[in-house]
Order: C-alpha cells, then structure tokens, then sequence
C-alpha cells in the first residue's frame, strides 16, 4: 500500500532542515521504501515535506516516519501519516 507523510516544519527551522538534510536523504535512499518525495516551497525556502512510501501497514509507516532524522532533530510543527491512493501518473 502506498502512504503518504505529509510534514509542517516549525517555523523558522530552515536551519534545523539544511544541518539535518544529508541524513534524511541518506535515511530515504537506505531505507528502500520511498516512491516520491520532496519539500514544500514558501517564498523560495523549504517549509515542509511530503513523502510517498509503499508499506504493509499504517503504523510500518507511521515508523517510517518517526525514524526519519528530520523528526529526530524536532524539525516538524505536524506530521500526518495516511494512506493513498494512486489514480493518475
């Protein structure tokens, strides 16, 4: 199944997510899961990410997500984890 993580940066936390973004990218690239991902753009900065990963259930995905190193570093205001379905692409 397919899910999709949806991620809110603090504000202010450009900072928190260029000093932890080698080790996310790393995280996604060891991991194996991730289908599509990418930040949110707000006036030319990062200001989120939304990151589609195929997984067996919601709480594998829900894992996923808090093991991400973005989440360790406290770079996120909200994160939601729900699945989704793909219909065009």
């Amino acid at each position: 199944m397919l899910y999709a993580i949806i991620c809110q940066d603090k504000p202010g936390a450009l900072q928190i997510r260029l000093d932890n973004r080698a080790a996310h990218l790393a995280y996604i690239e060891k991991t194996g899961v991730v289908q599509l991902a990418g930040p949110f753009i707000e006036d030319g900065q990062m200001t989120g990410s939304l990151v589609l990963i195929e997984a067996d259930s919601l709480a594998e995905a829900q894992s996923w997500a808090a093991n991400d190193p973005y989440k360790a570093a406290d770079l996120f205001e909200s994160v939601r984890v729900t699945e989704w379905k793909k219909v065009v692409g």
